[in-house]
């Protein structure tokens, strides 16, 4: 039986901060959660301060961009970002069902699939000489016993969860899948690259997600209880990965919280890397001293009803 629809309002507002009045170049704004079949976006709203041109495109990987130009100059650069949407949780059987000939790795894209799946499937970073990062993706492999595609993803998304420690970070970037080994921590865009960089090495395509993160314990406006252990991301964009597995197509796993296909993750930008996913950038003129330092919140409440 299919999951029934929730409706969620989001609030994403990003707050540029300067001591004195600056210019500003074109910011490429990337909040507008992504439509499919599980996912439809009912209300959307932007608001600029100061006055911005904006336009709306879509980006190689059909990501909802929207481009604003801000006018004249400011002291701040407000940009708010509101949306209702329906989201449809993942039904176990839609999580559970793989193609028998991928139920086991190793195993083998299509010919048709494969040419499409080429730039997620290729590594983005390197390993160095000791192959440090591929021995660390062969030690969630069984020597002695077939090794099931599913259960060996589910091992490597809880490991990263539970042995690394997490740390946020405004700065803009991602660390390397190597440095994120080296350190022993990371954000939540971390986490994601080297769970990909590493799944990449097994044979398996996966892409970048960024987006957003529901967590009933921040929701005054519902009576729900979170389920299991209180989420670490909320509150402002969070990012996870997809892997392609052929028979369930795109799942989603969170290893900042050892989620996969949850409900919980509303997706907005999708890339082969995630500096490909910026939630915003963009460029400001005026005196190096000036800026005094960005501020962003992400506000997830569900729908009563």
């Amino acid at each position: 039986m299919r999951a029934m629809a929730i409706q969620y309002d989001i609030t994403h507002t990003t707050v540029y901060r300067y001591n004195k009045p600056v210019t500003f170049g074109l910011h490429r704004v990337m909040f507008r959660p992504r439509d499919s079949h599980d996912l439809r976006v009912l209300a959307t709203d932007l608001q600029v301060s100061p006055q911005a041109l904006t336009r709306l495109i879509q980006d190689p990987y059909s990501n909802s961009v929207a481009l604003v130009q801000p006018l004249g100059e400011a002291t701040e650069l407000r940009i708010v970002c509101s949306f209702t949407i329906e989201h449809v949780p993942p039904s176990q059987r839609d999580l559970l069902t793989l193609d028998p000939s991928a139920e086991f790795l190793p195993f083998a894209y299509s010919v048709e699939e494969r040419l499409d799946l080429e730039h997620y499937l290729r590594p983005y970073h390197d390993d160095d000489a000791n192959g440090t990062l591929i021995r660390w993706a062969h030690q969630f492999l069984h020597t002695d016993q077939p090794n099931s595609t599913r259960d060996v993803l589910t091992r490597m998304n809880a490991h990263i969860g539970q042995s690394f420690q997490y740390k946020a970070r405004d700065e803009e970037g991602t660390q390397t899948p190597l440095e994120t080994l080296a350190l022993g921590s990371g954000s939540c865009r971390d986490y994601a690259l080297l769970m990909m960089e590493a799944t990449r090495r097994l044979g398996i395509a996966t892409r970048f997600v960024s987006g957003y993160l529901y967590d009933a314990a921040l929701d005054s406006n519902t009576t729900l209880q979170a389920s299991g252990e209180s989420v670490t991301g909320a509150g402002t964009t969070h990012a996870w990965l997809q892997a392609y597995l052929p028979g369930a197509g795109w799942l989603a796993f969170d290893p900042t919280n050892n989620l996969m296909g949850s409900g919980q993750l509303i997706r907005v930008g999708v890339a082969r890397d995630p500096a490909l996913a910026a939630p915003i950038s963009g460029s400001w003129y005026g005196d190096a001293e000036a800026y005094e330092g960005l501020e962003a919140t992400v506000i997830v409440k569900r729908r009563k009803g």
